[in-house]
C-alpha cells in the first residue's frame, strides 16, 4: 500500500540526517532498504517546513517497520493512505505484492513534485548556511 507521509524535521537532527543521506547510512538494517533513501530524494517541503512523501509499505499497522527509524530524524505528523485501498491491487486481493511493480508511488511522486521544493535540497541548503555562519564566526 502507497501511505502519504507528512513529518516535520527535527532541527537538531538536521545535519545527521543529512549525513546518513550522503553515506548511504539511512534505514541500514531494515528490511524496507534503500527505500529511505529514494523517499528523501522525492521528498517535499512546504513553506511550514513540513516534508511529504509516498511510501510504499506492507506492515500492519503502516510503518511499523520504518517508524523507528523515520522518528529518529522526525516527528511524524500523519501517514495516511495515498490512494483508495480499493484501486491497489495488492490491498483488493487482485495481485499480491502488487506495489513493489506498480506504478503507482510514480504517478504519485510526480503529482507531489508540483508542491513546495525538494525537501534534500532545502536540507542540502540550510547546512551549508549553517557550516558558512560557523565559519565565518570562527
Amino acid at each position: 500500500m502507497r501511505y502519504l507521509v507528512k513529518a516535520k524535521l527535527k532541527l537538531a537532527q538536521s545535519k545527521r540526517l543529512l549525513q546518513s543521506i550522503d553515506n548511504g547510512t539511512l534505514g541500514r538494517g531494515s528490511i524496507a532498504g534503500d527505500e529511505y533513501l529514494h523517499n528523501m530524494n522525492e521528498a517535499r517541503v512546504n513553506q511550514e517546513g513540513v516534508a511529504t512523501w509516498i511510501e510504499c509499505c506492507f506492515c500492519d499497522p503502516p510503518l511499523a517497520e520504518e517508524r523507528p527509524y523515520w522518528e529518529e530524524y522526525f516527528d511524524l505528523l500523519s501517514v495516511k493512505d495515498a490512494h483508495s485501498r480499493r484501486n491497489c491491487r495488492h490491498e483488493n486481493g487482485t495481485e499480491p505484492w502488487a506495489c513493489c511493480d506498480c506504478d503507482c508511488t510514480q504517478r504519485l511522486e510526480e503529482k507531489l513534485r508540483g508542491q513546495g521544493e525538494s525537501f534534500l535540497k532545502r536540507l542540502l541548503r540550510q547546512d551549508r548556511h549553517v557550516s558558512s555562519s560557523s565559519s565565518a564566526s570562527s
